[in-house]
């Protein structure tokens, strides 16, 4: 294999597990030239990537068509050994089937999956059930041309970014990231408050998240009147938070992309899950990882794969009724 093509062009979650496909391709193919295509605005995510020749970027939002039929003439001239392509939708479908790659591999939801070289399934479990980690999945896209077990996915923050961080290290803190896209997969704001302030006061509390997270950060922090807490939302970019989270002595956050953070990074982490559960096969795959859920039987849960902006029975009992206790026992003494 000389010239690889990896595809995900969704959120920055499932691109951060997609870099596990890259680390296994590396490692089995040190020489290979390994492209990756991402959606316009995650492609800040590979700055300085050691593995990646080029980041091929599908602007979305502005000429949607014109710049995927321009995307697909890049790819056809680079005449790649293989592309896989994680995304299951069928405008990546048809850049797969229509690459001029010597074997394609993909997904069998992907309505062009018949034009591709391989197909796999892709799915998702349940509670009580055998079920397969979001990379494992992936995994099976490059099984013709490795063997083994998955990677774990793997970020690299430059320098600079340790740089910019380091000014926030000089004393132990912890690192929490509260929101999510999808309201109940977030802790509830008013257990955060509630948890947050029994934490050790040796600890720097840094509130993490993007702009939109700001208030949010903002409410919680006036319940930690006696900690030492700065709200960093939408102050560091995501791989400067990823270099501030790999040094924590805990990484606090939801089913959310900074649990892809922390697991980029290795960095230790206790993820909370509310409305999903861990099943689904994207719960955190770093050393010192832990899932914190409730224990209630409660017959609502999971109430979708995704979430939801509210709860649909008013009672967000998935995050009220989760254990204040197992939460602070993941923080170390």
């Amino acid at each position: 294999m000389k010239q690889i093509l990896v595809i995900q062009t969704a959120s920055i979650g499932d691109v951060i597990l997609a870099t596990a496909v890259v680390e296994k391709l590396h490692k089995t193919y040190p020489q290979a030239d390994i492209d990756f295509l991402v959606k316009k605005g995650n492609e800040h995510l590979f700055a300085n990537h050691p593995y990646i020749r080029n980041i091929l970027v599908w602007d979305k939002k502005n000429n949607k068509t014109a710049n995927l039929l321009k995307l697909l003439f890049t790819i056809r001239s680079m005449k790649y050994d293989f592309v896989a392509n994680i995304q299951r939708f069928f405008s990546t479908g048809i850049l797969t089937a229509l690459s001029k790659a010597t074997q394609t591999s993909g997904f069998d939801k992907n309505p062009m999956s018949k034009f591709f070289t391989y197909k796999y399934p892709h799915s998702i479990g349940q509670k009580d059930s055998i079920y397969l980690h979001e990379t494992e999945r992936n995994q099976q896209l490059i099984s013709e041309i490795t063997c083994g077990e998955a990677e774990k996915p793997c970020l690299y923050p430059s320098n600079e970014a340790y740089s910019k961080v380091l000014q926030y290290k000089n004393t132990p803190y912890i690192c929490v990231a509260p929101a999510s896209l999808w309201a109940t997969k977030q802790y509830a704001k008013k257990d955060w408050c509630k948890f947050l302030p029994t934490l050790p006061f040796k600890y720097n509390i840094y509130l993490l998240g993007g702009n939109a997270d700001y208030d949010l950060c903002e409410e919680i922090s006036k319940h930690l009147a006696n900690h030492y807490v700065r709200n960093l939302a939408g102050k560091l970019s995501l791989l400067e938070s990823a270099a501030l989270m790999r040094d924590a002595a805990m990484n606090y956050v939801c089913d959310s992309s900074p649990m892809h953070l922390a697991t980029a990074v290795d960095a230790p982490t206790t993820a909370i899950f509310c409305s999903t559960i861990p099943e689904f096969g994207f719960g955190p795959l770093s050393t010192n990882s832990a899932v914190v859920e409730t224990h209630e039987k409660l017959n609502c849960r999971p109430c979708g794969l995704h979430g939801h902006k509210e709860c649909p029975k008013g009672t967000f009992e998935c995050s009220h009724t989760i254990d204040i206790a197992e939460l602070y026992n993941r923080c170390p003494e």
